[in-house]
C-alpha cells in the first residue's frame, strides 16, 4: 500500500511540473510576441520579402514605394509560347497582368501578425530565422489573356481533313487525311496564371488537342479504283449457249461514271469502300434482266394419229431468272479481284416436259375434242393474223390443274411479230388495228373447250354480233352459234380455261387458207365426260341505229366508203351441262349481250348528198 501511494504522489508531482512549465512557456511566448510586435510596430518584420524584394523593417507605405520602384516584371517580363518552330512572346501586361504594390506591402506587413498567438509567433520566428517570401498581389484580367490566346489559336488551329478519293473523268485522285488541331484556351490559361504568379520570365506550354480523321490513308482503295478502271467491264450469261443474249461491254468512261466511294462502319471503325454504285448498276441490270430472263418452255409435240404416239416438233428450253442484287455483289467482288469479265447471277429452271417425253408419260393418248370455225370473206390481212395467232398454240401442252391463259401465250401482237393491220373493235367503233382476226382463233378455242367439257375461267364476248363467228360450213349464218364467240385483247381481255384432269392436254391448230377454216384439236386421255347444251338463240333483238355519215378530210370529193357495218343487238344465253360417269359433273351458263351496231360511212369534203351517193353504191343502207 505504501508503494502504490508513493507512485501516485510521484505522478502528481510530474504532472504539476509539466503544467507549470507549459504555463511559464506560454507566458514567455506571449511576452515575446507582444514585445516583438511593439518593437516593430508599424513595420514589416525582419526576413519578410515580396517576389524576392526584402522589405524588412519598412512601413507598408515605404514597402509599397520600394516594390513599385523595384518590380517592373509586368512591363519588362517575357512570357513565351511555342508551337513547333513558331514562337509568340508577350509581356505580362499584354496578357492582362496588373501588379498591386500597396496590397502586396500590406500582405508582407500582415505576415506574423495574423492568426492565433502561436501561429503569429511561428511566422515571426520563421521569417527571422529562414526568411519568408510573400506572394505578390496581382490582378489577372483573363479576358485580355483569352483574347491573346485566341489570336494564337487562329494560327495554330487546323480542321481535321478526311482522306478523299474521287474520280475525274477516268482518273482516280486521292488525298491523304490530316490531323485536326485545336488550342485548349482554358487549360492554357491555367498554366499562364501560374507563370505570371511566379514573377519570372518563362515559357507557358500551349495545350493543343489533336483529332484524328476517320480515314487518313486511302492509297489501297485508290489502287483498287484504278484497277477497276484499267479496262472495260464485260458481263456475260453463265453457261452461254448459242442464241443466248450478251455479252455486254461497258467502256471505261461508263464504268467510271458508275464508280462510287462509300464510308462504312466496320467493327466500330470507319472504312472506305470502292465499287460500282449499286443504284446505278441496278438500273442497268434491270434492263438486262428483261433480256436475260426466260421462262422455261416445254417441248412441243404433235400427235401421230396412225401410231398413237406424240412426236416432238420443237425442243424444250431451260428457263433463266436473273438475280439483280446477287449480280451486283458478284460484279463488285470480281472487280475488286481485278477481274473484268463477270457472269451474271442466274438461276436456271428446267422445263416440266423435255422433248424425250412420251404420250404415256403425259397421258396424251387420243383425240378428245375438235372444233372448226369458218372465215369466208376475210381479207388477206385478217387471214395473215389468223395464221400468225394459230401458230402460237400448235403443239402446246397444258399441265394437269393448270389454268391456261390464251393471252400469255399469244405474246406481243405487232407488225414485227408477223401480224398485219385489219379491222378490230375498239372504242365503240370498228377500226383498223394490228391483229384484227385473232378473235377467230380465240373463238375456235372457246368452242373446243366448251364442247370438250372443260371449265371456262374467263371469257368475254364481242361488243356486237360478228358474222364470221356464226358461219357454218356453207358460209351461212347459223344463229345457234351466237353467244359462242370469245375475244382476246391482252392484257385487258383474256380467255382462260382450266385443265381439271390428271393428264396433260396437247393442243394442235390447223389453218386451211384455201378452205377458210381453222381447226383446233385437243389430245389427252378421256375421263368419260360428255356435254349437253342448249341456247336461247338471239333474243330481245334490237335493230341497228340509222347509218352515220361523217366527213373524212383525207378523202377526195365524191369519194365514199363504209368503215363500219350495222348489226342487230340481242341477248343470248347458252347453258351447258357436263356429265361424267352418268352424273352431272358441273353446269354453267354463258350470258352474252350484243349492242345494236351502227353502220358508218365516210365521204370526202365537197361531196353532194353523201347519203344518195351511198345508196347508189349500196353502202350504209338502213336495215329492212
Amino acid at each position: 500500500m505504501n508503494r502504490v501511494a508513493s507512485r501516485n504522489n510521484l505522478i502528481k508531482q510530474i504532472l504539476a511540473a509539466l503544467i507549470g512549465g507549459f504555463i511559464i512557456f506560454s507566458a514567455i511566448a506571449f511576452v515575446w510576441m507582444i514585445g516583438y510586435q511593439l518593437v516593430y510596430a508599424g513595420k514589416i518584420f525582419p526576413g519578410v520579402s515580396v517576389a524576392g524584394v526584402d522589405l524588412s523593417g519598412l512601413s507598408p507605405n515605404d514597402a509599397a514605394l520600394k516594390l513599385s520602384q523595384t518590380l517592373s516584371y509586368p512591363i519588362t517580363g517575357k512570357v513565351l509560347f511555342r508551337d513547333a518552330e513558331r514562337v509568340w512572346v508577350a509581356s505580362p501586361a499584354e496578357l492582362g497582368m496588373v501588379f498591386d504594390p500597396s496590397a502586396s506591402a500590406l500582405a508582407a506587413y500582415d505576415f506574423g501578425r495574423k492568426g492565433g498567438p502561436f501561429s503569429a509567433l511561428s511566422g515571426q520566428i520563421s521569417a527571422r530565422g529562414l526568411g519568408t517570401d510573400v506572394a505578390p498581389v496581382v490582378i489577372f484580367d483573363q479576358r485580355v489573356a483569352y483574347s491573346y490566346l485566341q489570336n494564337i489559336g487562329s494560327q495554330v488551329n487546323q480542321a481535321v481533313v478526311e482522306a478523299n478519293l474521287h474520280v475525274e473523268g477516268t482518273n482516280v485522285v486521292s488525298e491523304p487525311g490530316q490531323l485536326g488541331r485545336a488550342l485548349n484556351l482554358d487549360a492554357t490559361l491555367v498554366y499562364l496564371a501560374g507563370q505570371l504568379q511566379s514573377f519570372r520570365d518563362g515559357e507557358v506550354p500551349l495545350v493543343i488537342q489533336e483529332t484524328s480523321p476517320k480515314l487518313i490513308d486511302v492509297s489501297s482503295q485508290a489502287e483498287a479504283a484504278r484497277r477497276i478502271l484499267s479496262q472495260p467491264l464485260t458481263i456475260t450469261v453463265p453457261n452461254f449457249r448459242e442464241g443466248d443474249p450478251g455479252p455486254w461491254t461497258y467502256d471505261v468512261p461508263i464504268v467510271a461514271n458508275m464508280l462510287a466511294v462509300n464510308i462504312v462502319n466496320n467493327a466500330g471503325a470507319a472504312e472506305m469502300q470502292v465499287g460500282l454504285d449499286p443504284n446505278r448498276l441496278r438500273e442497268s441490270l434491270k434492263d438486262l434482266k428483261i433480256i436475260v430472263d426466260q421462262n422455261p418452255a416445254n417441248a412441243r409435240f404433235t400427235f401421230n394419229d396412225e401410231t398413237g404416239q406424240i412426236e416432238p416438233i420443237s425442243a424444250s428450253t431451260v428457263g433463266r431468272v436473273m438475280d439483280v442484287e446477287a449480280s451486283i455483289t458478284a460484279i463488285n467482288a470480281a472487280l475488286l479481284r481485278g477481274e473484268h469479265t463477270v457472269a451474271l447471277s442466274v438461276a436456271e429452271q428446267a422445263p416440266a416436259v423435255a422433248d424425250t417425253a412420251t404420250g404415256a408419260d403425259l397421258g396424251v393418248t387420243q383425240l378428245i375434242a375438235e372444233q372448226t370455225t369458218y372465215f369466208y370473206g376475210s381479207s388477206e390481212a385478217r387471214i395473215q393474223n389468223i395464221v400468225a395467232a394459230a401458230e402460237r398454240y400448235h403443239g402446246l401442252l397444258v399441265a394437269p390443274g393448270e389454268t391456261f391463259s390464251m393471252g400469255n401465250e399469244l405474246g406481243d401482237v405487232s407488225l414485227e411479230n408477223g401480224f398485219a393491220e385489219a379491222l378490230i373493235i375498239y372504242g365503240g367503233r370498228t377500226i383498223k388495228g394490228v391483229g384484227g382476226g385473232v378473235c377467230q382463233v380465240s373463238t375456235t378455242l372457246f368452242r373446243t373447250v366448251f364442247f370438250a367439257g372443260f371449265p371456262v375461267v374467263e371469257r368475254y364476248s364481242h361488243a356486237y354480233r360478228v358474222s364470221y363467228y356464226e358461219m357454218d360450213a356453207s358460209g351461212s349464218v347459223d344463229p345457234d352459234f351466237a353467244g359462242l364467240d370469245a375475244t382476246v385483247y391482252f392484257p385487258l381481255v383474256d380467255f382462260k380455261f382450266l385443265n381439271d384432269t390428271s393428264n396433260w392436254l396437247l393442243m394442235e391448230t390447223y389453218v386451211n387458207v384455201s378452205a377458210r377454216t381453222i381447226t383446233w384439236k385437243i389430245y389427252s386421255t378421256s375421263d368419260g365426260r360428255s356435254i349437253t347444251w342448249e341456247t336461247t338463240g338471239p333474243a330481245n333483238v334490237v335493230p341497228p341505229p340509222p347509218p352515220l355519215f361523217e366527213e373524212n378530210p383525207e378523202f377526195k370529193v365524191n369519194q365514199i366508203s363504209q368503215v363500219d357495218y350495222a348489226a342487230q343487238g340481242a341477248d343470248v344465253t347458252v347453258s351447258r351441262t357436263v356429265w361424267r360417269g352418268g352424273q352431272v359433273y358441273f353446269s354453267d351458263q354463258f350470258i352474252t349481250h350484243y349492242e345494236p351496231w351502227q353502220a358508218v360511212c365516210q365521204y370526202g369534203p365537197g361531196t353532194e348528198d353523201p347519203e344518195e351517193a351511198a345508196r347508189k353504191s349500196k353502202l350504209c343502207q338502213p336495215s329492212s
